[in-house]
């Protein structure tokens, strides 16, 4: 397996640089221009895994071409260890006796392996492809299993849910999810890696060895729990509406310091794809709002002001008065922004017949929409 993925990153890191010396990422032209060669230089190494190391160098290209579009610094993608990808022709997966039959250098080879107990669910499901990975002196394979489509059918109910970095996640149904422990332990983590590279002596490298991913995996064990959170309980057929935060930490102007570190270390895409995947296995469906002016927008009488939000947990509308957590406000206005749009007050949606004639993220006909709005 070792040399398997020696050879699958050979043949990787082959056809990025062909790839980015002639600034071209599609995988067939690619294919077209080093396939042989490749296979000429690695024949023990099996066609299809040539395939699929392709493949991923055309999608790394492909990264790499737009970041330097962007004007964002780049080079060409390069590999220390690729992990190898299988797909059905190259590894069989018994689940009863946990066995996996993969295709390596060294022809088809019989590996046992252990499965995690969260992981149970996955016994019996079909499998669609594979990443073997090393980490730790251990080997680990990834496996993308194919389950049955649960058919969205809306109830007319919809739930805004305000992320952030002080509250990891608000949901416009006034529950709040995440512990404050989250975040103090982050900041552990930082410190205790902080002091250990300043003090730089053999016992203090080998202790940041040991630290080596523990804070991502916090996060995504946080991320996890938040996405669950959120989703438990949740009748099928409602519609979760979070904002679109794409490009947030080129708007925020945040230049240093603890704010500039935690708004960078925010892992609002990871939680964002946990929760979409998490509620298509419910029946429920996931709609994006563009997240302007949701904090500053009183969910009672429309008015909009940056003076409203006193403080970051205080929302007091200088309109009418009306005073409620911050956070919670901004999510049933995310919800509110989906529903009846801002054209009109909440007060004024359920009498407006506008709110039929607004566009619908989610793909809902008018007519629902309609009832979307009656019942929010």
């Amino acid at each position: 397996m070792d040399e398997t993925m020696k050879q699958f990153t050979e043949s990787f890191n082959t056809v990025c640089r062909t790839g980015w010396e002639q600034h071209n990422s599609n995988a067939y032209t690619l294919h077209r221009l080093t396939y042989r060669d490749c296979k000429n230089a690695l024949p023990s190494l099996v066609s299809d895994l040539h395939i699929q190391a392709r493949q991923k160098a055309a999608e790394a290209v492909k990264s790499a071409i737009a970041r330097e579009k962007k004007g964002l610094k780049t080079g060409c993608p390069q590999s220390m260890l690729c992990p190898p990808r299988y797909n059905l022709h190259t590894f069989t997966l018994n689940w009863e006796k946990g066995i996996v039959n993969l295709a390596t250098t060294n022809g088809r080879i019989k590996v046992v392996f252990n499965l995690p107990q969260y992981a149970t669910y996955a016994v019996g499901c079909a499998t669609a492809t594979a990443d073997l990975l090393y980490r730790k002196n251990r080997f680990y394979l990834h496996v993308v299993i194919s389950l049955p489509d649960i058919e969205f059918v809306s109830n007319g109910k919809a739930i805004g849910v305000d992320l952030g970095m002080t509250r990891p996640a608000v949901s416009s149904d006034n529950r709040f999810h995440g512990d404050k422990h989250m975040k103090e332990v982050v900041k552990r983590i930082f410190r205790l890696r902080r002091e250990l590279q300043a003090k730089g002596t053999k016992s203090a490298k080998r202790h940041l060895r040991s630290l080596a991913g523990r804070e991502q995996r916090f996060r995504r064990d946080c991320d996890h729990v938040i996405s669950s959170s959120i989703v438990r309980d949740m009748d099928a057929g409602t519609t979760i509406v979070l904002e679109n935060l794409t490009n947030i930490r080129n708007r925020v102007k945040v230049y240093h310091g603890e704010a500039s570190r935690r708004l960078h270390s925010w892992s609002f895409l990871q939680l964002k794809s946990f929760i979409e995947y998490k509620a298509e296995a419910a029946g429920c469906a996931v709609a994006m709002i563009d997240p302007r002016k949701t904090s500053q927008r009183c969910s009672r009488c429309g008015n909009i002001s940056r003076g409203n939000r006193r403080t970051q947990s205080s929302f007091i509308c200088r309109e009418c008065d009306f005073h409620l957590n911050a956070d919670l406000n901004a999510s049933r206005n995310i919800r509110d922004k989906l529903l009846v749009g801002w054209g009109i007050s909440p007060s004024d949606a359920l009498l407006s017949t506008s709110v039929s004639s607004h566009p619908s993220p989610t793909g809902l006909g008018r007519d629902k929409l309609a009832a979307l709005a009656v019942s929010g």
